[in-house]
């Protein structure tokens, strides 16, 4: 047996000697499955009411009696975001983004009814999912097993009795990083485990599952190791431990709340009232399409009556406002979408400048990696509004189509069509995209995750050499 292991097997032994460390890690290992197990019944929960009041929207809408197609597309449908599979495992921003939307003719809507809005304060500070535990309180218990893992061979002069037996200084922090590596694993085995579960069953794919595991075993990893380095440059374990609290506070705590309003400072949103006003002001310049006489749309009824070969509207086969809100909804839209294109750009340009600082703080890398594989990232949430959107516009020019093509052939001043037209509308289906497929959202962050445990390689060398001279 190499001098390395059994330096790990004693890294062990110590371990199961510490009641304090044998009890914190229980206990986070208890908290990961908790977790674990209570984000998968409060996905289940919400996912079934979702199903249940999209259900009940669509039964309602066709329920409608007969009436105006106009009157259809004011009264609007209610589209619900479904959770993504893995979102148990790390909500995202599932919890701020709003899961709900109103969809009606002329506008777009926003999601409303995010979780943090309608729930206790303390969801701000974050859920407790697995992510979470592994992301934040992990590494904290690794720096408490692992900060005194060299500086205690010093302090007790164990070391220059271990370094005269013939342990070069390689070995014995090769020994380190191979005992507390283990051991960071086996805290994250827990939650890994839970993964592998969840995939056997069908609910997600494996490549997604083995991609998640890889990246929390590099960022457990990057904590063992840099407890160990800490640790090996250090002269006393109080040392090592004041210079690891400090990292822990800065990579996980300050740098990911400080950089978002960084962004915030320097990429500077539109507040709704602002948005709202320029929309508005452009819709102003477009007319008015439920007034058919509108003189913006003039030009419009010359190009209808001109292609029918006609000379006035009531000549025309078809419901002239009807092809009116046509025309209105086309132009109304692309305002709209121009406008959402704008603000989302604006939101992507925050994220960059905050995923660039990932190089200081890994947690950010690990957020983005975790939020991507979950479905729980903002493309995710983007992805959805786009879905939502282009289903808003296709039943709304249906029923506008339907205003045109089926009005003319009712007669009474309150011309309505049968409700089984309604039943023709489709429903809406999220189709969520490929995680895997945008591999450009993964690679930074991985590299970021493999590029600090290249640094901590390539100074684990000088930290060993620095151990051997102790014996001389």
């Amino acid at each position: 047996m190499s001098a390395a292991t059994l330096i790990a097997r004693e890294e062990w032994r110590l371990l199961a000697r510490n009641r304090a460390g044998l009890l914190a890690t229980a206990l986070l290992v208890l908290l990961v499955l908790v977790a674990s197990f209570t984000s998968l019944e409060r996905r289940s929960a919400i996912e079934a009411d979702r199903e249940r009041y999209q259900a009940s929207t669509d039964h309602d809408f066709d329920a409608q009696p007969d009436r105006h197609p106009h009157r259809m597309v004011h009264y609007g449908q209610f589209v619900f975001r479904p959770v993504a599979p893995l979102a148990f495992f790390d909500a995202g921003v599932d919890s701020f983004t709003g899961n709900t939307i109103f969809l009606e003719g002329h506008r777009q809507n926003s999601a409303n009814f995010a979780e943090a809005r309608q729930s206790s304060l303390l969801l701000r500070f974050g859920q407790l999912t697995p992510a979470f535990v592994l992301q934040t309180l992990a590494p904290l218990l690794l720096i408490f097993l692992g900060f005194a893992s060299v500086a205690r061979e010093k302090e007790r002069s164990t070391l220059r009795l271990m370094l005269a037996q013939g342990i070069s200084g390689k070995s014995l922090l090769f020994g380190k990083f191979l005992g507390q590596g283990v051991l960071a694993l086996l805290i994250g085995l827990p939650a890994f485990t839970v993964l592998v579960v969840f995939a056997a069953t069908g609910s997600t794919g494996w490549g997604t599952v083995a991609l998640m595991i890889a990246a929390y075993s590099a960022w457990l990893l990057l904590w063992a190791f840099l407890s160990v380095l800490v640790s090996a440059l250090a002269q006393k374990p109080r040392d090592a431990l004041a210079v690891l609290i400090g990292l822990w506070m800065v990579i996980v705590i300050l740098l990911p709340r400080a950089l978002p309003q960084a962004a915030s400072a320097q990429t500077e949103l539109a507040t709704k009232i602002e948005s709202e006003i320029a929309l508005h002001r452009d819709l102003l310049e477009i007319g008015d399409s439920h007034d058919p006489e509108d003189p913006y749309f003039n030009d419009f009824r010359d190009k209808v009556l001109a292609q029918y070969g006609v000379d006035t509207v009531e000549d025309l086969p078809v419901d002239y406002t009807g092809l009116v809100s046509i025309e209105g909804e086309k132009l109304t839209t692309a305002i709209h979408a121009d406008s959402a294109q704008r603000q989302a750009a604006l939101e992507t340009e925050q994220n960059a400048f905050v995923h660039r600082f990932s190089v200081l703080s890994p947690l950010i890398a690990i957020r983005q990696l975790s939020m991507a594989l979950a479905g729980s990232d903002p493309t995710a949430h983007l992805d959805f509004l786009d879905q939502a959107e282009a289903f808003r516009y296709d039943f709304v020019q249906q029923l506008n189509r339907m205003q045109a093509d089926l009005l003319p052939e009712v007669e009474g001043d309150d011309p309505r069509i049968s409700a089984e037209n309604w039943k023709e509308i489709p429903r809406f289906s999220y189709q969520s995209s490929d995680r895997l497929d945008r591999s450009d959202r993964l690679v930074w962050p991985f590299a970021v995750l493999l590029g600090w445990l290249a640094v901590i390689a390539v100074a684990a060398p000088f930290a060993a050499r620095r151990i051997g001279r102790m014996g001389q």
